[in-house]
């Protein structure tokens, strides 16, 4: 049997955490009161205004509790806005603020060079190709949760 750190999921994991330790250092350089995580739930936020807080958890790959945790801190530092839903007095809706637009749009050109900076020597035949084998790692995984 293989020892855990000689997997592809060993791997894959680990490129992640390097990616997130990576882009983090980066980030609080210009933006120093923002996570990857806060910075995700903007960007979908955005993108996806009418997004429930259990979507945006799924999206962010964080339980409930979690996200709740995120907006009530993302709320208190002037990122995200956060009312009752008028159709639905148990919910809220989400919206982000004009402070944390300026600060996604500072982000933007940092995202781009993360990115850049984790993929440098890598093609697009190449990422397509993991790309696919990461979909079909998914979907035999979606196909066993039952």
């Amino acid at each position: 049997m293989k020892l855990p750190n000689e997997t592809i999921f060993y791997a894959i994991e680990r490129a992640i955490k390097e990616y997130r330790r990576m882009a983090q250092k980066r980030i609080s350089k210009s933006i120093p009161k923002i996570t990857i995580d806060q910075a995700m739930v903007l960007i979908f936020l955005k993108k996806y205004p009418k997004l429930s807080q259990k979507e945006l958890a799924k999206l962010v790959f964080k339980d409930a509790a979690s996200v709740n945790r995120t907006i009530d801190l993302m709320t208190r530092n002037g990122y995200l806005e956060k009312s009752l839903n008028p159709s639905d007095k148990r919910r809220y809706h989400l919206s982000v603020t004009v402070f944390g637009g300026r600060t996604l749009d500072e982000m933007q050109e940092l995202i781009k060079q993360n990115r850049s900076m984790a993929l440098k020597g890598i093609t697009d035949n190449e990422i397509e190709q993991v790309d696919h084998i990461l979909q079909k790692i998914i979907e035999n995984c979606n196909n066993h949760n039952g």
